[in-house]
């Protein structure tokens, strides 16, 4: 071996340099983060792809950063500041707006020249999705059962969130089970009359996921949400000033203030394996590291079926990595634009620029015919499109 580390991290993406800031703050020894690239940030990166333009380039806002890993790690004091992401606005075909986040007034105001009735419902069930939110989010800092050997301890962990869901009342544990199992169409159909509506509360139930707004289980999205918490505000997400490579550069350099080693352009080929534990890494350029712990920020197939000898691993284990579905279904184009876009049903500038825009049609069917263009195997032909304006972050 040309060098040993009490541990070494694979990847310097957010969630591999948050696991090095930890480790380097707990061993004795020096903890080493190895990096393919030649920037930190994995997906939450900040990159000039055009000329006096910089671009959060995949990943672009913030809200399940728990917040005692920010005080754990001192962030701010890195640099670290996040600008939350307050309003959103969406156009409709005939020329109507739905623009939400202005306040809680001018919301219902909103709201009601879609549905007088669906305004009344609207608090109710804003409170609800807030409450059960509060009920899941302390899963978010305990590791999951065990299924396959479910364990005391497992059972300890998740024991707060049990009393917290027998404190609940019948009609909201009703509605967890329900949240927790139904569609994101049908779980709005049964609280809101207007189709507008219902896309528009409907929408973050299919950001970034495979499934349809008539998928079960896409209910819980919208709990999942309402669980964001930046500047520690319940439901609350964000954007990192200066871009995504804000955050990390910020986790990356209390990753070395806790003495850290991070190393860019070092590709890992293999993870070495002896007596059935991994004690170090091969790179590309053939470099052997030697460490007492590897731990690696890459995906489950990179890890176990590139850099891993299947032979290393139990076969059922082989079998389940091979079996997991890791097809995307959505695409980012960052644009550099030479004035900003003058939408018809809200002219010129205003609030509504400065948040989340979605192009979603005018009801749910819109969002099931683009996913069903997309699992037929080609582009949507009328997409949903997620826009946000990234000028406040830099």
């Amino acid at each position: 071996m040309d060098s040993r580390y009490a541990a070494i991290v694979v990847g310097a993406g957010h969630n591999g340099l948050v696991c090095a800031a930890y480790l380097a703050g707990q061993l004795d020894g020096t903890v080493l983060v190895l990096e393919r690239r030649d920037i930190v940030g994995g997906a939450c990166v900040t990159e000039e792809i055009y000329p006096g333009f910089r671009y959060t380039t995949t990943s672009m806002i913030i809200g399940l950063l728990r917040p005692h890993i920010i005080r754990d790690l001192g962030l701010r004091e890195h640099g670290f500041d996040f600008i939350p992401m307050e309003r959103t606005f969406m156009p409709f075909p005939d020329g109507r707006y739905l623009l939400l986040g202005e306040s809680a007034e001018a919301d219902l105001a909103a709201l009601a020249a879609f549905s007088e009735r669906d305004a009344e419902v609207y608090p109710r069930y804003a409170q609800l999705i807030a409450k059960l939110a509060d009920v899941l989010r302390p899963t978010l800092d305990v590791a999951p059962p065990d299924i396959a050997h479910p364990g005391l301890g497992d059972l300890l962990r998740v024991r707060p969130v049990a009393r917290a869901v027998r404190r609940l009342s019948g009609f909201e544990r009703g509605q967890l089970v329900k949240i927790l199992s139904m569609s994101a169409a049908a779980f709005l159909e049964e609280w809101f009359e207007s189709a507008q509506i219902r896309a528009s509360l409907g929408v973050s139930a299919v950001l970034g996921t495979w499934g349809s707004p008539r998928t079960p289980g896409t209910a819980f999205n919208l709990l999942h949400w309402e669980m964001g918490e930046m500047g520690e505000i319940p439901g609350s997400w964000g954007f990192a000033r200066g871009g995504m490579s804000g955050l990390t550069e910020a986790i990356a350099s209390a990753a070395r203030s806790r003495g850290a080693e991070i190393r860019t352009g070092a590709p890992v080929a293999r993870v070495i394996v002896e007596g059935g534990r991994a004690r170090g890494v091969i790179l590309e350029d053939g470099e052997r590291i030697a460490a007492d712990l590897v731990v690696s920020g890459a995906d489950p197939k990179r890890t176990f079926l590139k850099m891993m000898d299947r032979a290393d691993l139990p076969g059922e284990f082989v079998h389940a990595i091979e079996r997991i579905r890791m097809t995307g279904n959505s695409a980012k184009v960052n644009l550099a634009l030479s004035e900003l876009p003058d939408f018809s049903a809200l002219r010129g500038d205003g609030p509504h620029l400065r948040g989340d825009i979605h192009i979603l049609g005018d009801s749910p069917d819109y969002l099931e015919r683009a996913f069903d263009d997309f699992r037929a195997g080609h582009w949507s032909r009328e997409p949903l499109i997620n826009v946000v304006d990234k000028r406040a972050g830099y």
